[in-house]
């Protein structure tokens, strides 16, 4: 006989057919763009983040422009083709779900 004390119910949440289908579609899209684009220059506020956490010339300055350098990132190649089949695979995924 149950009783409420001694099984507990454990409600786990499975994602629906439009989030699934939602994800893998920014997914892809998200990889078509690191495919498109070569380089991402960060804002000040950025780099200053990304150099405070990595340790990596945080202090480096371009003294003729008195403003701290920019760091520029450079997606690898595979990325963005790592992306696009994720994205293809939850895409088709979530549009072969039935129901909500």
């Amino acid at each position: 006989m149950w009783s409420p004390g001694s099984l507990e119910k454990q409600i786990v949440s499975m994602p629906s057919r439009h989030h699934l289908l939602l994800a893998g579609l920014l997914l892809f899209f998200v990889g078509m763009k690191f495919r498109v684009v070569e380089s991402f220059t960060l804002n000040d506020r950025s780099s200053r983040f990304v150099a405070a956490q990595l340790g990596d010339g945080g202090s480096q300055q371009a003294f003729w422009q008195g403003a701290p350098a920019r760091k520029v990132v450079h997606p690898p190649r595979w990325l963005g083709l790592a992306l696009m089949s994720v994205g293809a695979v939850a895409t088709v995924k979530g549009l072969t779900m039935r129901g909500e």
